[in-house]
């Protein structure tokens, strides 16, 4: 399993970045076999894991036409300034009661 951490610096965000990300979820687990995804904002920063089965599910996904017309407008509009990491899962430890 993969996960890429996604943590950003905010500018102003607006409804068409909350319309665009929850379109995008959608997409990357109907079609690009995402497993989980979770995401935080705190003031003007965000981080945003995604969880994935493969390195070619996550390069697919991000070729995919409208997340590509995403990362300009985020660029552009949404973001200060971003990092992306992605690294392989090698343990996982959960509790529930």
């Amino acid at each position: 399993m993969y996960v890429v951490i996604f943590t950003a610096k905010l500018k102003q965000l607006d409804e068409g970045y909350y319309e665009t990300a929850a379109k995008l979820k959608e997409v990357a687990f109907d079609q690009y076999n995402c497993i989980k995804f979770v995401s935080c904002t705190e003031g003007d920063s965000e981080i945003s894991n995604s969880y994935w089965h493969s390195l070619e599910d996550i390069k697919n996904w991000k070729q995919h036409a409208d997340h590509l017309q995403a990362q300009e407008k985020g660029k552009r509009e949404w973001y200060e300034s971003y990092e992306v990491q992605v690294s392989e899962v090698l343990r996982e430890y959960k509790y529930s009661d």
